[in-house]
């Protein structure tokens, strides 16, 4: 007799004492679902229930949705109205719903990763002519789109990309998610242990590769600086630079946003170098703040494509901070 998978679900969940353990649990079994209910199923079909699963969705997460609205006021609170913000909110969660969606289809369904998106006028040379540099080249982007697709459709095409992301904190799921990554040809640098990512970021670089950092996740003084970014002071990573500093690679921006319900377009600015200043400190602080400006740029003209649900200014510097 052959126990059913919900009786390993039921049974997990016994085991579990923390509130944190359960929720991940649940997440991971949701995951497990989801992929396989969604393997066995045409893509239209599919992409027809994901509405409603998405409504559902967007109305049960009270606590996500009121993370995103207050990082949308603190955004566009003097620029937008209330229902401008409460549009992008809503639009904001279904667009981040699809792209997970999307992503468990095509890692399923490959060949849909080069029809599905598309290099913008120019992007395809940009990045050309960045590898040609022959110094590495250090991509930076945000938790912008559907990401993780633009890197897959890059790798696809021959490019040699490696992307730093941070492991889950479910190792049983880190583990399937390397899984897949291994089968898509998705290179990865996991982010932890931080030395470990740093050495084998840098050995990539001297071999004329590209390591893409994602420059929008909060951090504290410790690991990053505080830069302005909607106005208000962020604690913001300084891999990109660091990386750029020791190796002398130019800084490539790239992005992707959606271009119709089911397909993305990417644009891949013209590379830049760092812009040396009378310290490393400088230097630091002064180019973390460019690509800032630039992640901003990309948000403000499209806003409905950035994680909101991000606590972007959780951290303080320490003069500000309040005991």
């Amino acid at each position: 007799m052959t126990t059913s998978p919900i009786w390993y679900m039921i049974s997990d969940l016994m085991k579990m004492k923390s509130v944190k353990k359960i929720k991940r649990t649940l997440a991971r079994w949701a995951y497990y679902f989801f992929y396989w209910f969604f393997s066995l199923l045409p893509l239209k079909l599919i992409f027809i229930l994901s509405d409603g699963l998405l409504s559902i969705g967007f109305f049960s997460l009270v606590g996500m949705r009121k993370i995103a609205k207050e990082s949308l006021t603190i955004a566009f609170g003097k620029e937008k109205s209330e229902d401008e913000i409460n549009q992008i909110l809503h639009d904001c969660f279904f667009n981040l719903g699809r792209g997970y969606i999307e992503m468990f289809c095509y890692i399923q369904r490959p060949e849909l990763i080069l029809k599905k998106l598309r290099l913008t006028d120019g992007s395809l040379q940009n990045l050309e002519n960045a590898i040609k540099e022959n110094k590495g080249v250090v991509g930076v982007s945000a938790h912008f789109g559907s990401f993780s697709l633009m890197l897959l459709h890059l790798g696809k095409l021959g490019y040699p990309i490696h992307t730093i992301l941070r492991p889950s904190r479910d190792e049983i799921m880190e583990k399937s998610f390397q899984t897949h990554r291994a089968r898509m040809n998705f290179k990865t640098i996991l982010s932890f242990p931080r030395y470990a990512c740093i050495r084998q970021s840098l050995t990539i670089l001297r071999k004329k590769e590209v390591v893409v950092v994602l420059m929008d996740q909060n951090t504290d003084e410790k690991s990053g600086v505080f830069v302005d970014f909607f106005n208000q002071k962020a604690g913001t990573p300084t891999g990109a630079v660091t990386f750029a500093m020791h190796t002398g690679s130019p800084i490539l921006p790239m992005f992707t946003m959606r271009d119709g319900k089911d397909s993305h377009k990417i644009i891949i600015e013209p590379h830049f170098y760092l812009e040396i200043k009378h310290t490393d400190e400088e230097t630091l602080q002064h180019n973390v703040q460019r690509i800032t400006n630039i992640i901003e740029r990309y948000i403000r003209k499209y806003p409905t494509e950035w994680g909101w649900m991000n606590k972007r200014w959780k951290s303080k510097p320490v003069e500000n901070s309040t005991t």
